[in-house]
């Protein structure tokens, strides 16, 4: 059974917080993932043998379960999930194939079941990375994915089409890249102006009754939205960056209207596109051609540079407990709802560890609203996105 750390526990752990992010995780995970059970939604994700293109067998490092959704659209799986964006698009340098496939073969051995990519990301690529990386462990896991955004050719247009055609069109190509007979959860990338959330919802029943699909999310909408769409197709989840930098979702209804409605809510950049984990500084560059983080206001060298004071306040509340400001971020979006699902992705098997360790902690309501009045005390500079991509979210 997972134990959960108390944050008034005297561990190594809070004592090797101070060596680091990187030292921290080599110091005190490693040492203790591979004892933590292991249990399975889909099936049990038992760890696979090594070979040369897969990953170390070191078991599982994360058991809890949470459910998206209820009734027929209800889904199980891992508490943390991980998101396979940053493997191909929009994260600057990218490891090698091999590097990745053996990375996401870890998450699925350590008891991560929710695997999120998309069309868009590479575009095309990502889907047949994670497919491939994730056949051994088909019926183990759910890879779930996103239709919405146009893409000609192999390379994205910057338009929406949601027309009910396409998405049946991408939902037979994805099939094809992911390896699978069935998608788990198919998510609506972006609202499409054009087409009425029913006929989308339409598209997806008939995807439904094919066997194509089993259940079906919206990503970035708002709360009206859900409400129609739900009414035509129950929802599994709602994907929407959320994390102590953005917490919008929680006073424009998004939050409430899925509750109330028995849909799961998925944040997306978790960690604020890797910010709040600490790795990031007004000096950091990132690529022009293949790194959005470039084209956002909030990460602008000047945001960057007054928004660290953010980042000081995790580390400093992580530092008494045994937490890196990166576990600090996930506990505290994991104590919000019991069907909220964080997907963080990542490169480095030891940002994969530090995730799934942020499970383990259980602290105290009054502890969260201490950190979160000491966060709303500092202005954030920045918007968290410019003008055009601001008018793709929240319809």
């Amino acid at each position: 059974m997972k134990t959960k750390i108390n944050h008034t526990e005297k561990s190594d752990a809070a004592v090797s917080n101070a060596l680091g992010r990187r030292k921290f995780l080599k110091s005190a995970i490693l040492a203790g993932a591979a004892g933590i059970s292991c249990g399975g939604a889909l099936r049990a994700a038992t760890p696979q043998p090594s070979s040369s293109a897969g990953s170390p067998n070191l078991g599982c490092a994360i058991s809890g379960r949470r459910t998206l959704g209820s009734g027929s659209a209800a889904m199980e799986v891992s508490e943390i999930g991980f998101g396979c964006m940053g493997m191909t698009h929009h994260r600057s340098a990218h490891p090698a194939k091999r590097e990745c496939i053996a990375l996401l073969r870890n998450a699925a051995e350590r008891g991560v079941t929710l695997f999120d990519t998309a069309i868009i990301y590479g575009p095309l690529n990502n889907e047949q990375l994670a497919g491939e990386a994730l056949e051994p462990f088909k019926g183990k896991v759910a890879l779930t994915t996103k239709f919405g955004h146009e893409v000609i050719n192999g390379k994205g247009t910057g338009r929406q089409d949601s027309r009910p055609e396409t998405i049946k069109r991408y939902c037979d190509e994805s099939l094809r890249r992911l390896r699978v007979d069935c998608i788990e959860l198919f998510y609506q990338h972006r609202f499409d102006p054009k087409v009425p959330i029913e006929d989308v919802a339409g598209a997806i029943q008939d995807l439904i009754k094919a066997g194509k699909v089993k259940r079906w999310g919206l990503c970035e909408v708002g709360s009206e939205t859900i409400r129609r769409a739900h009414s035509v197709q129950p929802l599994t989840a709602v994907q929407s960056e959320y994390h102590l930098m953005w917490r919008e979702v929680e006073t424009n209804g998004v939050l409430d209207t899925c509750n109330e409605l028995g849909i799961g809510f998925v944040p997306y950049s978790p960690i604020n596109r890797g910010f709040l984990g600490g790795g990031i500084n007004e000096y950091t560059k990132f690529d022009p051609d293949n790194d959005n983080r470039q084209t956002l206001p909030r990460f602008s060298p000047q945001a960057i540079r007054a928004n660290t004071r953010i980042v000081e306040e995790l580390s400093s509340f992580g530092r008494t407990r045994g937490m890196t400001s990166a576990q600090v971020a996930l506990a505290w979006l994991l104590s919000k709802s019991p069907s909220v699902v964080p997907i963080p992705g990542t490169t480095k098997l030891s940002h994969l560890e530090e995730n799934l360790r942020a499970a383990d902690f259980s602290l105290a309501p009054e502890e969260w609203t201490e950190l979160e009045n000491a966060v709303a005390a500092i202005p954030i500079v920045g918007a968290r996105y410019n003008a055009e991509q601001q008018r793709q979210v929240a319809h």
